[in-house]
């Protein structure tokens, strides 16, 4: 059986910068099979990061704001490729969460940390407060459906990707 970690990620104090938390919360909250663990990392990259490369974990599901020019609220899934560091290695910021800095500190610490899927949400806000948007708040079931679709369809040969989901 494949191990998952389901990671969410994001900084509470800066608005929808809090969606892979609560997303994470959410998940937490389920009864989930015993191959998938669902942790809240918040902003602790340098935790994630020596986590994937423990190598415990075939996949992990990255939860997190990302923001690609769709409508606030919009969810995606998007496979990373933890082997492109890009044009520059990205600088560390241990109080930071940036999924490409988490995965080039996995591949400086010599290790692979596998399959990586995020399921992101395009934020509406990412200034200071506590509180997400509303179209934010309301994809977090659309971002839960999503994650459990993925763990649900595992044993599949190819996992693939869904681009975009509109939020309901």
């Amino acid at each position: 059986m494949t191990r998952v970690l389901v990671a969410g990620v994001g900084n509470i104090f800066l608005g929808d910068d809090g969606f892979g938390v609560e997303v994470a919360h959410r998940l937490s909250t389920l009864d989930l099979p015993d191959s998938v663990t669902v942790t809240d990392y918040g902003i602790r990259g340098m935790h994630l990061a020596y986590d994937l490369a423990g190598g415990e974990h075939e996949l992990t599901i990255l939860i997190d704001a990302t923001a690609r020019g769709e409508p606030p609220g919009t969810v995606y899934v998007i496979e990373l490729d933890p082997t492109d560091p890009g044009e520059h290695p990205p600088l560390l910021d241990a109080h930071g969460m940036q999924p490409d800095v988490v995965l080039g500190l996995v591949r400086v610490l010599g290790a692979d940390p596998g399959r990586v899927l995020l399921v992101g949400c395009e934020p509406a806000s990412l200034d200071e407060g506590m509180r997400l948007s509303e179209p934010v708040t309301a994809a977090v079931g659309t971002a839960v459906a999503a994650v459990l679709d993925l763990i649900s369809r595992l044993d599949e040969q190819e996992l693939t990707c869904a681009s975009a989901f509109p939020e309901k």
